[in-house]
């Protein structure tokens, strides 16, 4: 059986050396990523008489259980904090996608007066902090009577400028050819739109939905600053409870991590196919 040398994207052979320190580095990145995930998934499935702070610490549970999931469930609603979670999420993934698909395409593929200026200054929108207006947007939200709602915690993030460029850079990437020949057609704008540009961006459409929903799915301080009500928590914010009230059972809070990171996971998942083609439509062109 032959083994065939590995070469770069250049046909040059890769020596063993430098094969052996990519793979050594991946690995560092993977322990360094991938493994406290693992940590706090092993240290949710110990039972209360399982040390966690051994030395050496042990990787693996003695005994796995799932007690600790549900006494997450007895200690906070956590399940109403995921619901209303996945209502901002939602939301917020569908506001993203119609808003940046539209936008982006008048940047990229119409012609008018201001259009340089008008993505200069969605590029400019990235730079500003979100801790430098985070007062103006509360001060926003009280005068229009939506602090305390979970309509006041999407608001802000309705349209993120990242996924604007992104999607403007995808539709850039299209060939023109294409949309004129549908014009000499008699297709209009929006035809053009819907059935030629927006079917070709489909991946990153799929990179923006899951920055989208990791956004405001992680969102520590604006729903904490916003919410004041117990009911309208988000998932993160009703999981802080477990560090207050029972900050030494560190097992309940890693069950309560694993609650929160699921749905980032199966999300991920179900769009990875058309993330990674994604990445490569949205790309800055160089």
């Amino acid at each position: 059986m032959s083994i065939l040398p590995l070469t770069d994207a250049d046909g040059r052979r890769i020596p063993v050396w430098q094969l052996l320190l990519r793979y050594l580095l991946l690995l560092v990145v993977l322990a360094l990523t991938v493994g406290p995930f693992l940590w706090q998934l092993s240290t949710s499935l110990k039972g209360p008489g399982e040390d966690i702070f051994s030395s050496p610490p042990k990787f693996f549970p003695g005994h796995p259980t799932l007690d600790n999931y549900t006494r997450v469930a007895e200690t906070i609603p956590v399940w109403d904090y995921a619901l209303n979670s996945v209502k901002v999420a939602t939301a917020n993934v569908v506001t993203n996608c119609v808003g940046s698909a539209l936008a982006g395409y008048a940047l990229a593929r119409m012609r008018y007066r201001g259009r340089r200026a008008a993505t200069l200054a969605f590029i400019l929108a990235m730079l500003v902090p979100v801790e430098g207006i985070i007062i103006a947007q509360f001060t926003t939200m009280r005068e229009l009577g939506l602090n305390n709602t979970l309509i006041g915690v999407l608001l802000p993030g309705f349209v993120a400028a990242m996924n604007v460029l992104l999607m403007r850079n995808a539709f850039l990437n299209l060939p023109h050819e294409v949309e004129e020949a549908a014009f000499v057609d008699g297709a209009n704008v929006w035809q053009r739109f819907f059935w030629i540009a927006l079917p070709s961006v489909r991946g990153t459409l799929a990179v923006v939905a899951i920055f989208a929903f990791m956004g405001a799915w992680d969102d520590f301080l604006w729903p904490l600053i916003v919410l004041s009500d117990p009911a309208n928590f988000t998932l993160t914010i009703g999981l802080n409870y477990l560090h207050g009230t029972f900050a030494n059972d560190e097992r309940l809070v890693a069950a309560g991590t694993i609650i929160a990171v699921l749905p980032l996971i199966m999300l991920f998942a179900c769009l990875q196919r058309f993330f990674f083609r994604g990445v490569g439509e949205g790309a800055v062109k160089g």
